[in-house]
């Protein structure tokens, strides 16, 4: 069991709200009166998140849109965040780029904390929002018999992150400035039987979905839409960084927005996860794993 594993492990026993969900999902789910509040909270940190030469605006773009990211895989419909900044060498820019997403999703900055520290530079934010659609999608719904389906292509994150640490002349955008699927979490979270997104490789976050949910996921590799040349497709399905959403239906529900059916929901057996019908016995590289 990995650091990150093994740590989680031991705050799951001090877990005992239901709004926690026994941290098994992307988000807790509050409820308070006659609302549901959906809470996330993300850290992005220098050298491990984010290149050090990288700019401080995409850095800001990053830290909100992927924990925007959360709340989409939960169909929420986000209310505000809280910033938590370790001061650094480009406050202007991250200033910038922080005006720049926070205009683009509408959400309202409410507050947080600055604190003096680093390299490497540590940054946090709890993303805030509102339950559009109640019970409120989580990874532990899939049943067999359930299809399963993605967004959007994976590996652009992957191409880009080559070409800003290679300087190769690609397009860096999809790693720098991700994208957050509120829309169609939304559209999505009246139908889904469970909803995730994909963070850190589609193959890891689909083997998080199984456990959760119990039942094992059937993978049809060659199915999955990805970016990368086909070579690399194995690496595009390992690669984090898309911010994607995976789902399930229930059998013969077709969804509302663009996504490609890559396999299915069985019954529980000795696996998780099954690759072109290959048992996948172990998590280890199957993405990334702090």
């Amino acid at each position: 069991m990995s650091g990150e594993s093994a740590f989680l492990e031991s705050l799951r026993a001090l877990a005992h709200h239901p709004a926690a969900r026994g941290f098994l999902d992307d988000a807790a789910v509050l409820e308070v009166g006659g609302e549901t509040l959906v809470l996330t909270h993300d850290m992005l940190i220098e050298g491990v998140h984010f290149l050090p030469s990288q700019s401080r605006a995409d850095v800001a773009w990053k830290l909100v849109a992927t924990n925007l990211s959360d709340l989409a895989a939960k169909g929420a419909e986000p209310l505000g965040v809280l910033l938590g900044y370790m001061l650094g060498d480009d406050e202007p820019g991250f200033m910038t780029g922080l005006a720049e997403v926070l205009a683009h999703y509408g959400v309202p900055l409410l507050g947080g904390d600055t604190v003096s520290g680093g390299p490497p530079q540590a940054l946090g934010l709890t993303a805030i929002g509102r339950a559009t659609h109640r019970p409120v999608p989580s990874r532990a719904g899939a049943r067999p018999g359930d299809t399963l389906w993605v967004t959007g292509e994976l590996g652009r994150a992957m191409l880009g992150f080559e070409a800003l640490r290679d300087g190769t002349g690609g397009d860096p955008q999809a790693y720098l400035r991700p994208m957050a699927r509120l829309g169609e979490g939304r559209a999505l979270a009246p139908l889904v039987t469970a909803m995730m997104d994909v963070s850190d490789g589609l193959l890891l976050d689909a083997w998080r979905m199984a456990e959760a949910s119990q039942v094992s996921l059937a993978l049809d590799s060659t199915a999955v839409p990805i970016a990368a040349p086909e070579p690399r497709r194995l690496d595009a399905l390992r690669w984090g960084d898309d911010y994607e959403l995976l789902f399930t239906l229930p059998a013969g529900a077709e969804p509302p927005v663009a996504a490609t059916r890559i396999g299915s929901a069985e019954p529980r057996g000795f696996v998780p996860l099954f690759l072109d019908g290959e048992p996948i016995a172990h998590h280890d590289g199957l993405g990334w794993e702090h």
